[in-house]
């Protein structure tokens, strides 16, 4: 008799969406063109005397004590990031490798699961292809999510898409991000050959017939002086840090982190239960959302990526067509999913 297949004890897989972080320069709307003209966004430290906002402990407590806390004033020192006075216009640019070899692990220590893995996705590419993921990644380019908190309150959002070729732009696309809508993945009539075109390269270079490196380019309108928003970093010992904020910088250039960048364009999934209600949510296998503090793809209800890709591969149960969509991009998204041990 055959050996019954099981998971693999190791199996990991290379992200094939991979980003740059994105760094910050200001300049000005109408000089777009003229790239000499923009110069970077500097992280200076502020002193501030704030106030006591923060929920305390009341029960038991000396009331007197307490009183002193309140009034007491809270120093700190934190991180900002703002454009100058002279400046109204944000510049936010990264680069972003699309890699083939999708669903193909980059470790893997049963032949035969490998193999049945591979038959299983080529199976996929050969029945849908790419283009549904592809399109979901290019709207995110075109809508400009991965500004975060840059985008909210901008007067005007412009989105360049290049692909570079040769050190040179062999095609590029340009985006009004306001055209797009968060919420879902609809085209704007006026931009739908547009994304079509960013879409299908994206998908070929999934799909490893081509070479695809995108560079993006967001021209962010928000006010002379604003604060941007650069990454914050996480100082997970807060004794070291004379600061209570500490932003990301890049040879000393404010920037976002790689991360955020692809955790902006993974965010695709309107395939679990709720979905009409929040809207998209990033590719995780269990949906986790750390902002609302919930997973949306709960194991209990067998629609998380273990439950669906053990179920592909070792059960031959084929999911619909939609969570096959999710269990792809989860190992586009990449990462460890051998049995756990």
């Amino acid at each position: 008799m055959a050996n019954e297949l099981k998971t693999a004890s190791v199996l990991a897989f290379e992200r094939k969406l991979d980003p740059s972080d994105a760094l910050f320069h200001t300049g000005h709307w109408q000089k777009r063109e003229d790239h000499a003209s923009w110069s970077p966004v500097r992280i200076n430290p502020k002193s501030v005397r704030g106030t006591i906002s923060n929920r305390l402990k009341t029960k038991d407590q000396d009331p007197a004590k307490l009183d002193a806390a309140i009034e007491n004033p809270n120093l700190q020192t934190v991180d900002v990031a703002a454009l100058p006075a002279d400046a109204d216009t944000l510049k936010v640019q990264f680069t972003l490798r699309v890699l083939g070899g999708a669903g193909n692990p980059s470790a893997c220590n049963d032949i035969d699961y490998r193999n049945k893995l591979l038959a299983t996705v080529g199976r996929y590419k050969q029945q849908h292809g790419f283009g549904e993921l592809a399109r979901r990644y290019a709207a995110n380019l075109a809508n400009g999510r991965f500004l975060w908190r840059n985008r909210i309150g901008a007067e005007q959002v412009e989105v360049r898409v290049a692909h570079i070729r040769d050190g040179n732009a062999a095609a590029q696309w340009t985006f009004d991000a306001f055209a797009h809508s968060l919420h879902d993945f609809a085209s704007p009539s006026g931009e739908a050959k547009s994304l079509s075109e960013l879409a299908t390269l994206i998908a070929s270079g999934l799909s490893g017939d081509a070479h695809v490196l995108l560079q993006v380019t967001a021209f962010v309108r928000i006010g002379a002086g604003q604060e941007v928003f650069p990454s914050q970093e996480l100082i997970l010992d807060r004794s070291r840090s004379e600061k209570s904020k500490t932003l990301y910088r890049v040879n000393d250039v404010a920037a976002i982190h790689s991360q955020k960048i692809g955790n902006a364009l993974r965010t695709i999934d309107t395939w679990y239960s709720e979905a009409s209600v929040n809207g998209p949510i990033a590719v995780e296998p269990y949906g986790s959302v750390t902002t609302q503090g919930k997973a949306y793809r709960q194991p209990k209800e067998k629609l998380d990526f273990y439950n669906l890709l053990d179920g592909w591969i070792i059960k031959d149960k084929v999911p619909d067509v939609e969570q096959q969509h999710f269990v792809i991009a989860t190992l586009i998204r990449g990462g460890v999913f051998g049995e756990a041990g």
